[in-house]
């Protein structure tokens, strides 16, 4: 099972010395990711500084390529003549108040990565996070070992996660075989064996074909889902959300947004038991929630039942690290309070607009001139308050973020208060819970550190369970559930919007050059659907940064694909 979790801002300087072009800065509004920052002084090539005060073509001192007049004229990724990529990027991530972290530094880095090649190597990226980089990929410390706290497993046909980590040369490791038990609060409605054709004969026993039938409705949605990399490796992008899913998987996608998950199984002919004893407790495990959440994101959390599930060895927020770092941004650590357009004269006698952001930093108040800003915080009250001044947002008031609380327990179950009196007899280790009012807790299961031990661990009775649930567990509830205990840490989360179709889907482009990442997650919140919502942004800023409109929002790009191939 899967707990599926998941700024541009170019600032712009004045024109100084002999170089009349405008140093751009690319700025990112992330949430945060754990690095160290990068020392200014080295980031990037300085600015261009030959500028030419006749018509002849000649070199910049920086970057070599010809220019007239202080602009460059070979195309960089694209754009036409006379067009230039910004020299200078900075990424700034807001990152909001509060016991939440911002999205993973990797898939903000997935925002990162194309803008480079995109815009070209002059472009500098700062990243503004108060916390710590990760955000949502995070690790606890319990007893000298690490356990993922937040993200635990990614799905092997999540591309963009795979890709990076190949290429940060990190190592996958497998998560626990846990055997599963369904509980109801009074008995086990399912309880899995070590033995493959007992279970092929209870889930037949109790569900006929229902098994068989869901696989073969998550491969076809994935299908439909992988056409998303095909896209993105042609540079196509998308203005919002809603066109971006209806890209994948056409109606279906955009459909399923706007009914349950029960509605969409139902009419699918799955039956109201199966629902409610196997589709319900995946839900609750993945988003604290039941099977009145949308059909979208329904199915990525079905897709997290799947085999083949892996995780980062060392920790999944490595993957945050490493791309932090590996898109040579600059981490400033600081909470952006506002954004405001400004209009600012050039030696020309033209004006250019601007983003003013300002921010909070230990050392008091900063603000920095963008072109363009990406937010990847979500814009809700109880997680951010950056103020837009001087101009209204097209998205109403964002829906708030569920709370889940991870408990991380070292002790020994208490067999009996799931209905074993003999320890002996208790055979799962991943307990998942139907929808019943009486349960206080939405799973309990063993986990291991994310460095794999050099030595197996000593049989015991003792292991380190992690427990999810809406709300804090108190003393008597803990008691209830272990018989002995020694060592409890407690992680907050408001991990994913409270999903409620049919939903509202907030745009994209907030403003001329505003992005929002986080409107994705509104259909699917996961580690995957967030960098797949990064590499739209990068794409889409830069078609729209050179009014490269043919690759904006195409229709039928499956078949237009598929012929040209």
């Amino acid at each position: 099972m899967t707990e599926a979790r998941m700024r541009t801002m170019v600032r712009t300087g004045t024109p100084t010395g002999r170089h009349a072009a405008l140093r751009r800065r690319l700025l990112y509004a992330v949430r945060g990711y754990p690095v160290q920052p990068a020392d200014r002084s080295g980031t990037g090539p300085a600015a261009c500084t030959q500028q030419d005060r006749a018509d002849k073509v000649r070199l910049c001192r920086s970057c070599g390529r010809k220019t007239r007049r202080g602009r460059h004229l070979m195309k960089i990724g694209g754009p036409g003549p006379g067009l230039r990529p910004p020299h200078r990027t900075q990424t700034a991530a807001g990152p909001p108040p509060g016991n939440i972290g911002g999205l993973s530094t990797a898939l903000q880095n997935a925002v990162d990565k194309p803008l480079m090649p995109k815009f070209g190597n002059h472009v500098q990226i700062d990243i503004i996070e108060k916390g710590e980089v990760g955000g949502r990929l995070s690790t606890v410390e319990m007893e000298g070992k690490h356990y993922e706290s937040g993200g635990s497993v990614i799905h092997p046909l999540n591309l963009h996660m795979k890709s990076f980590v190949k290429e940060l040369g990190l190592n996958a490791r497998s998560p626990n075989e846990n055997l599963v038990g369904i509980y109801n609060g009074d008995e086990f409605v399912f309880q899995e064996s070590e033995w493959f054709l007992v279970n092929i004969f209870k889930m037949i026993w109790n569900y006929g074909l229902n098994f068989l039938r869901m696989y073969m409705w998550v491969e076809d949605m994935m299908d439909k889902f992988m056409r998303i990399y095909r896209y993105q490796t042609f540079d196509f992008s998308f203005s919002s959300t809603e066109s971006l899913l209806h890209a994948m998987g056409g109606n279906d996608f955009t459909t399923k947004v706007n009914v349950t998950i029960d509605e969409v199984l139902q009419k699918a002919g799955f039956s109201q038991r199966f629902i409610d004893e196997i589709v319900a407790p995946t839900m609750r495990v993945n988003y604290g929630q039941g099977v009145d959440v949308n059909g979208f994101v329904g199915a990525v959390s079905l897709a997290g039942t799947d085999s083949g599930l892996w995780a980062v060895e060392g920790g999944n927020n490595l993957v945050c690290t490493g791309l932090l770092y590996a898109s040579k941004a600059q981490l400033v650590k600081g909470t952006v309070t506002s954004v405001q357009e400004k209009a600012r004269p050039t030696k020309s006698g033209d004006t250019v607009k601007l983003y003013e952001v300002n921010y909070e930093t230990d050392q008091g108040p900063s603000l920095g001139l963008y072109d363009i800003v990406i937010i990847a915080t979500p814009l809700a009250k109880e997680i951010t308050n950056i103020k837009f001044l001087d101009f209204d947002l097209p998205i109403e008031a964002s829906k708030p973020y569920q709370q889940t609380v991870a408990t991380f327990v070292h002790g020994q179950i208490n067999a009996s208060f799931f209905g074993y009196p003999k320890p002996s007899q208790f055979s799962v280790s991943e307990i998942l819970t139907t929808d019943a009012p009486k349960l206080f807790i939405n799973s309990i299961g063993t986990v291991s550190p994310v460095t794999p031990e050099s030595e197996s661990p000593k049989s015991s009775d003792t292991k380190v369970w992690k427990i999810f649930s809406p709300e804090p567990l108190t003393d008597e509830q803990l008691r209830l559930l272990f018989e002995s205990y020694h060592a409890v840490i407690v992680k907050k989360w408001l991990a994913y919007p409270q999903y409620n179709p049919p939903e509202k889907l907030p745009p994209i482009i907030l403003h001329h050059d505003i992005y929002y990442l986080n409107s994705i997650e509104l259909a699917a919140s996961a580690m995957e659907m967030c960098a797949i919502s990064a590499k739209n942004i990068a794409l889409l800023s830069y078609h729209r940064w050179y009014g490269q409109d043919g690759q904006i929002d195409q229709e039928d790009l499956a078949e237009r694909l598929k012929s040209e191939l």
